[in-house]
């Protein structure tokens, strides 16, 4: 009986063991199809280099800790199971009601080796997912700038602090579970029996587990030593970084309690030549107690009654530190700082001066531009506009601002949703439109240099490749080189069809590979359709953003991809590529970004064949310095792209975004000033960075920039603004304009409550509003012009149903003039002839700016009749015959002046 006990008790084990491999199969096999996909689709985008090198670190990660984990608990279980058959205890007691070590030892043996390789899988899936970590570790470069407490180099926080807290944190884990199921082992064999006089443990049991508890103080003595380093994180202090407390307090207990947890290791080892527990509890109960009081209460009254009654003298030095690292960590130091006088003295020689700037003076907010383009160039529901971007070309000689937006594919918005139509007709955009950001037509609405389906444009800049296929619509996988035809464009009630001629996608060669995109994309339409040849290819990973995520997942990417017109009018979509880092010691931290960032990489996909390109925009950047260690030839040189690629880059929108939030704060460099808060900025309230081509101060020739204005905090007047370049020679280059302190410089909200106050335009706004139209405000441009300032505001005007934006007025302010008119060029023409404040005069054709050479006085009569003449025929159309009554007995009056004067 006995006997077949224990061959039932063996044949349940092996049963449970050969459930546990198969699950552990399972889970590892389970990644073949996805990972074989992978494959295919970086031999696609020629980057199999870089798959491998993620591929070998990741496995080499789990392999090592895995295998390390599973062998370590192999043998100390095998160690417990082994040692109780030697120096077992009589079985005294048994109050867990466990069932004799005869009939648990065949299910042991069974489940020995799957429970340690089920559980060492899990460890190598831990560390596995390490692998970005230690690609930065193992390719480590030096910053050259050192942290001013322990004097190391900051690329030890960046590059190997990270992998050491993994290694500690893997290692205490790992000894603390193998230090558990080694007891529950040594319970399970008589090692250690629980009695009614308390716990009873075997010699080599108490040996053993001693023995793992030295290890594992040795392991926390290492934590504590690490967690010296992460002071420097600290946000317990008035600034981000070690502080008065964490220096004088936190730092001398972390150093104690190192050498504590090594004599309490020791202790365990001292343990195993004395009877009872007396040194463990003794060592454990101090290292208790004094990280409480350590890291507890003594920092905590440090802080109370040392740094709270004179913080500014002692937090001095770290706020310094805090200052220094955060400009460093964000580039700020990089900014240079000049004195911009804010004048209100422009005259007509400085537009005239200025041309350029003007003419490119953006006119169409990215909002309402996004829903007018919908309304008239969309064609088919199928087509969407998702952004419009703003970038430059050379127009016919001319440096020109120009609004642009792809036309993609929308499968959400299909007529007919099926298999057939989603994956293998409507597999592409077609095309995009263009248009300056500063012209409309007299109906309202925005000119356009390319437009319709095909591409038709008015100037030599062409769009000879229209199709895409890789774009920022999130659609599904697409396969083309297939017998049904892909919609090409519509034509009137027909629609023209085409063949895919590109090298993008995987090809589908072979049934296997069939089978693997079935089972991938979960769809059995890919083996049966009768539409597929030898030469099909599949698409996937199409979005760009997921595309160059999946290329480069240790990159960050902008959320504003943006699309290029080459020179031979193929189309490319160039997104902006920062490396960032979260373990800067003493950086002010941006949730979501880290403390640490750098536009080091321009990244390049070509809208028809997928390719991928990564440039190195920051070459000096050390994370960036590691990538390219690791990844051999994935990175070109900046001046590998091509030229006419090359002329589209641009400082981008979100890394700007950051600096400017952070400059805000940190142009303050002394220390008390930054305690106080006493030139604390603010970026103005609906203000967001914008491109505009101008001449900085100081400069020769016109450039493409972005600006954004700041204001005092808690007040409404202009302080400064800061620039960042995007043309060559001088990109990247930040330059902050500071206005004079003790000058009343007007804000955009300022400028706002003036418009709003002014009664003319206010009246205007409200009849608009009355007519069932909604008016839109569009976004207030502060445009610097030589040392003064101007600015413009668009409004748009919709109708409530059936919304078609169409650009209604313009208003410009220069110091205390206001004027709205139907263009920029006549509301320029007013505010410059002296007749700024007043009603909406006709348009004026776009160009220069339209001042007419006259006597002055006489100019001035002309145009205040004409404001008489245009608000008379205003107050006709709203039935105010009152007003139109009052206005034309105005107009009489300065017409007589006028043929007075012009007699004379």
């Amino acid at each position: 009986m006995a006997q077949r006990s224990g061959s039932s008790s063996d044949l349940k084990g092996r049963q449970i063991a050969l459930l546990l491999i198969l699950l552990v199969v399972f889970a590892v096999g389970s990644q073949t199809v996805p990972l074989y996909s992978d494959w295919l689709w970086f031999q696609e985008v020629k980057l199999t280099n870089v798959f491998l090198t993620m591929l070998t670190t990741q496995l080499t990660l789990a392999v090592i800790f895995g295998l390390t984990f599973a062998v370590l608990l192999y043998v100390n279980l095998y160690l417990a199971s082994r040692f109780t058959t030697t120096d077992v205890l009589l079985e005294v007691e048994d109050r867990f009601g466990l069932p004799s070590r005869l009939m648990i030892e065949p299910y042991f043996r069974s489940l020995l080796i799957p429970v340690v390789l089920g559980l060492g899988v899990l460890s190598a899936f831990r560390a596995s997912a390490t692998w970005e970590r230690y690609i930065r570790f193992a390719n480590a470069s030096p910053f050259g700038i050192q942290d001013p407490i322990f004097q190391t180099d900051v690329g030890f926080y960046v590059f190997q602090l990270p992998f050491l807290s993994f290694l500690y944190g893997w290692l205490i884990t790992s000894v603390i579970l193998i230090l558990l199921l080694t007891a529950v082992t040594y319970l399970l064999f008589r090692g250690i029996q629980i009695t009614t006089r308390g716990p009873i443990i075997a010699r080599l049991a108490r040996t053993h587990l001693l023995v793992l508890g030295a290890l594992l103080f040795l392991i926390k003595a290492v934590g504590f030593r690490l967690d010296t380093y992460h002071l420097l994180y600290s946000p317990r202090g008035m600034v981000f970084g070690a502080g008065y407390s964490d220096i004088n307090a936190n730092l001398p207990a972390l150093n104690f309690l190192t050498i504590l947890a090594i004599f309490v290791a020791v202790l365990c080892l001292a343990q195993i030549f004395q009877r009872g527990w007396r040194l463990v509890l003794v060592g454990l109960g101090l290292l208790v107690v004094c990280s409480v009081i350590g890291l507890g209460l003594y920092p905590g009254f440090i802080q109370r009654f040392r740094v709270v009654p004179n913080e500014i003298v002692a937090e001095s030095p770290y706020i310094t530190h805090n200052i220094h690292f955060t400009r460093q960590a964000y580039g700020l130091d990089r900014i240079d700082e000049q004195e911009f006088p804010a004048e209100e003295t422009l005259t007509r020689e400085d537009l005239r001066r200025n041309d350029l700037t003007i003419k490119n003076i953006r006119l169409w907010d990215h909002r309402p531009l996004l829903t007018t383009y919908g309304q008239l160039q969309e064609i088919r529901t199928y087509y969407k506009f998702l952004n419009v971007d703003n970038d430059r070309y050379q127009i016919d000689g001319e440096y020109r601002q120009v609004m642009l937006s792809a036309r993609e594919m929308s499968h959400q918005h299909l007529p007919g949703r099926s298999w057939i139509n989603e994956h293998l007709i409507f597999t592409h955009g077609y095309g995009a439109v263009l248009g300056p950001v500063n012209r409309i037509t007299p109906e309202g609405l925005p000119e356009f240099l390319i437009k319709d389906i095909p591409p038709v444009s008015t100037t030599p800049l062409k769009i000879t490749r229209p199709e895409i296929y890789f774009s920022e619509a999130a659609n599904d996988y697409v396969i083309v080189k297939t017998q049904a035809q892909e919609l090409d464009y519509p034509s009137g009630d027909k629609n023209v069809y085409s063949t895919y001629t590109g090298e993008g996608g995987v090809p589908l060669t072979s049934f296997g590979r069939k089978l693997l995109f079935a089972s991938r994309f979960g769809t059995l339409k890919i083996l049966l359709s009768q539409d597929l040849t030898s030469d099909s290819r599949i698409m996937y990973h199409r979005q760009i953003s997921e595309r160059v995520k999946k290329a480069a997942p240790f990159l960050a990417f902008d959320q504003d991809p943006y699309l290029v017109i080459a020179r031979d009018g193929r189309l490319f979509w160039i997104i902006d590529a920062y490396t960032v880092s979260d373990m800067y010691p003493y950086s002010e931290p941006i949730r979501g970004v880290g403390n640490y960032i750098r536009n080091s990489v321009k990244a390049v996909v070509d809208a028809y064949n997928g390719n991928l390109s990564f440039y190195l925009a920051d070459p000096t950047d050390p994370v960036i310095t590691a990538y390219d260690r690791a990844f051999p030839g994935l990175f070109k040189p900046l001046e590998a792209m091509p030229d006419d690629l090359k002329a589209h880059i641009r400082y981008p929108q979100g890394m700007f975004n950051i600096q400017a939030k952070l400059y805000s704060t940190y142009h303050m460099q002394d220390p008390q000033v930054f305690y106080n808060k006493e030139d604390l900025w603010s970026i103005p309230a609906d203000m967001e960075p914008y491109y505009t081509i101008m001449r900085l101060p100081g400069e020769t020739k016109e450039e493409f920039a972005l600006l954004l204005p700041f204001t005092p905090n808690k007040k409404d007047n202009m302080i400064a603004w800061l620039a960042a370049r995007s043309d060559p020679p001088h990109y990247g280059k930040l330059t902050a304009f500071n206005f004079p302190k003790a000058k009343m410089v007007y804000g955009p909200r300022q400028i706002n409550a003036r418009i709003d106050q002014d009664s003319f335009i206010s009246q205007q706004l409200s009849l608009w509003s009355q007519r069932g139209s909604t008016v839109i405000r569009g976004s207030m441009l502060a445009i610097p012009i030589e040392r003064s300032l101007l600015y413009v505001q668009p409004l748009y005007l919709a109708a409530e149903k059936g919304s078609l934006p169409e650009l209604k007025r313009i208003i410009v302010a220069h110091g205390n003039q206001i004027a709205m008119e139907e263009s920029l060029d006549a509301a320029m023409a007013r505010i410059f002839s002296g007749a700024a404040r007043g009603p909406v005069a006709g348009k004026i054709p776009s160009g220069a700016v339209a001042l007419p050479e006259m006597d002055g006085s006489l100019k001035m009569l002309a145009s205040r009749a004409y404001d008489h003449y245009t608000r008379a025929q205003e107050l006709l159309r709203q039935g105010n015959f009152a007003g139109y009554g009052e206005e034309v007995a105005r107009l009489e009056s300065a017409l007589k002046e006028l043929r007075a004067r012009a007699g004379r």
